[in-house]
């Protein structure tokens, strides 16, 4: 099925585009296996000619020619969830995925990858501490395998969610595995924020990521691949001024801050690649601020949007309402923040969706104006405002806010009530 997928995506691409009189090269796949850090990995990382961003596949088929309508499960969903056995995960994940179908979502977002490690059976991660309380440790099932059975029995998709980076933070995981990156590669890790992180900089790390990518692609039938927002975790200059410091020696003439963006945009080309070289779609869901984006977080979102060869959606988190205002200012309104967004320009290829922040319910966004959250109708109003400004796809931040939401029980009920009226669920 993803052969036909990818042939029929292929040739409407290339009728389209000779159609304009334009004609892009494919992207082809990851590139090799990891190898050992040198002195040569603090250059500047350009993409090789296989993943070049300046070219493009066909975009595979998504749930955009339905509307997209997702639901993010994260880490912190996985952490009472039952993985003491396999009948036990799949009683709770399918009673989630029930939940998600009926609020009229058709794609869930599920984090597989948030510690260097996995929620499935992987030859380059160990398994995740959320499996069993141990980084490393086999649950006995594969907890993916169960998931995007279950998901797609309910004609939900399933995009694989992956922080690339981010190894420990905030002492999670407690202890890490002899097997994981930290111990088998401890030259390829820095430390930031009192966590530890690959250091995007080197070429290894890209490419043992984009691997990764192309395993979970070859090995699993799910529909995307999907980064959030955490790319470079700190801005302090000293995180990797070594590694600068040998490209500048070696005649790179980039500040630290673009040297930074080019890294990063690097890895979400070799990401990209490998999806499309196994049919599956790429997006990415950045900070809803394009300055925190560009400065802080070094990711390039404007040209990620407007050349091919990086993602096939950018879905920025726009957690404000739309009543939004403190202080007589309506900067972060999502009304203006999308507006914003909008103004960047954006490569046909690439679809620009939108976050909601379902945490907020009954908690509010901040502003002096607080009775949009406490609605019952928030995230509908939103998603139905978002639809007629031409955004054919929302995700909601994030499940246990909308069903397992102790502190605003009604509302939350509200809402998803509301959800699923707006989706004719």
């Amino acid at each position: 099925m993803r052969r036909f997928l990818r042939v029929f995506a292929l040739f409407s691409c290339l009728a389209a585009l000779c159609a304009a009189g334009l004609l892009l090269p494919a992207l082809l796949g990851p590139g090799g296996p990891p190898v050992p850090a040198t002195a040569e990995s603090a250059a500047l990382p350009s993409p090789p000619p296989s993943v070049s961003p300046s070219q493009s596949v066909s975009s595979p088929e998504s749930a955009e020619t339905a509307g997209y309508r997702a639901v993010w499960i994260s880490y912190l969903e996985w952490q009472h969830t039952d993985f003491s056995g396999s009948e036990q995960f799949t009683a709770d994940i399918a009673a989630m995925l029930d939940n998600c179908a009926g609020i009229g979502a058709n794609v869930v977002i599920a984090h597989v990858r948030p510690f260097g490690d996995a929620l499935y059976s992987s030859e380059l991660f160990p398994f995740s501490h959320l499996c069993t309380g141990t980084q490393g440790q086999d649950p006995g099932f594969d907890p993916l395998a169960i998931l995007l059975e279950q998901a797609h029995a309910r004609g939900l998709e399933v995009e694989a969610w992956i922080n690339p980076y981010r190894l420990q933070a905030g002492g999670t995981p407690a202890a890490l595995a002899d097997t994981g990156l930290a111990a088998l590669h401890p030259g390829w890790v820095r430390e930031a924020a009192g966590g530890l992180w690959l250091d995007p900089a080197l070429p290894e790390v890209q490419d043992h990521i984009a691997a990764g990518v192309e395993e979970l692609c070859r090995r699993y039938e799910i529909d995307g691949i999907h980064f959030d927002d955490y790319f470079y975790p700190t801005t302090d200059p000293a995180f990797d001024g070594d590694a600068y410091a040998a490209y500048r020696s070696g005649g790179g003439t980039l500040t630290q801050a673009e040297w930074r963006r080019e890294n990063v945009s690097a890895l979400v080309a070799k990401c990209y690649a490998a999806a499309h070289g196994a049919g599956v779609r790429f997006g990415i869901a950045p900070q809803g601020s394009l300055e925190n984006n560009y400065d802080g977080q070094y990711s390039d979102v404007a040209r990620w949007l407007a050349e091919p060869g990086y993602a096939d959606y950018l879905m920025p988190q726009l957690y404000w309402g739309l009543e939004y205002e403190t202080g007589g200012s309506t900067a972060l309104a999502l009304d203006r923040m999308l507006a914003r967004w909008q103004t960047l320009p954006r490569c046909g290829e690439v679809q620009l969706y939108v976050g909601l922040g379902a945490y907020r319910i009954g908690e509010g966004d901040g502003s002096d104006n607080g009775s949009e959250w406490q609605s019952g109708g928030a995230l509908a109003g939103q998603a139905r405002w978002l639809a007629e400004q031409g955004i054919a796809g929302t995700a909601l931040y994030r499940y246990d806010s909308l069903f397992e939401n102790a502190a605003w029980p009604e509302l939350a009920a509200q809402e998803c009530a509301a959800l699923r009226a707006a989706s004719g669920a």
